[in-house]
């Protein structure tokens, strides 16, 4: 199995922004995967993500917290060696221009990396995933929140591809040796429902398709679907 050591192991790390960060849990992969680093700064528009993210790295002051729109960073041009977006790109309207401003913060020479979830290609209990992840966006989408269903593969690879890196390359991340129907995940996923299903208020189609998708995680099992992992460099500007 691929591991974020085969992926990162061979970048010297330096200083990266991580887009979209959240409570910083893809900085973790970062950490197993990078010999070094200089410095991460985990920026998301949720600054309330600022509290559980400054407790995870309470012990280490290079990983910081700053509040901002992915869309509009504010930070300059060329001025990281790494940046991420892991698990992020279908919350955006317009990937496209996002991943134009990460590109114009990102130095000639320093790499780009996507990380997305994908919905073809996956066994029946990763389909469990799948299915609740596209639940999960309607619901949200329904209350105001911007959440689309996951990518194919095709059409994600496309949006990567057109970025023009150099030495781009692809890993599918999946791990299915755990027990699918494990009953400590099962009751994890319990509050989660339970969740949904009150923010599905007043919509019986939604509320009996999480029902449904309820008694699938008891009978089909639960594993986490494919991350497809994209890494390329950004191209030195060339001289006429």
């Amino acid at each position: 199995m691929v591991t974020s050591k085969d992926i990162l192991g061979h970048l010297p790390g330096g200083r990266i922004l991580d887009v979209a960060t959240g409570s910083g849990s893809f900085i973790h992969f970062l950490l197993e995967g990078l010999p070094t680093y200089t410095e991460i700064i985990g920026l998301d528009v949720n600054e309330r993500a600022a509290t559980a993210f400054a407790t995870a790295f309470s012990d280490k002051p290079a990983i910081r917290f700053v509040p901002g729109d992915a869309m509009a960073l504010s930070f300059d041009a060329s001025s990281f060696d790494l940046v991420c977006i892991a698990n992020s790109l279908h919350h955006f309207d317009d990937p496209a221009a996002l991943l134009q401003q990460m590109l114009r913060v990102l130095r000639p020479g320093g790499h780009l990396l996507v990380a997305e979830m994908i919905r073809d290609g996956q066994t029946e209990t990763q389909l469990t995933h799948v299915y609740l992840h596209h639940w999960w966006a309607a619901i949200d989408t329904l209350n105001g929140t911007t959440h689309h269903e996951t990518y194919q593969r095709e059409a994600l690879v496309a949006i990567v591809e057109n970025l023009g890196l150099e030495k781009l390359i692809f890993y599918d991340l999946a791990d299915t040796s755990e027990d699918p129907k494990d009953p400590t995940l099962l009751t994890q996923l319990d509050p989660v429902f339970d969740r949904y299903l009150q923010r599905a208020a007043g919509h019986p189609e939604l509320q009996a398709r999480g029902a449904e998708l309820r008694e699938r995680v008891l009978i089909a099992g639960f594993h986490s679907a494919t991350t497809m992992v994209a890494l390329g460099g950004k191209p030195h500007v060339r001289a006429e």
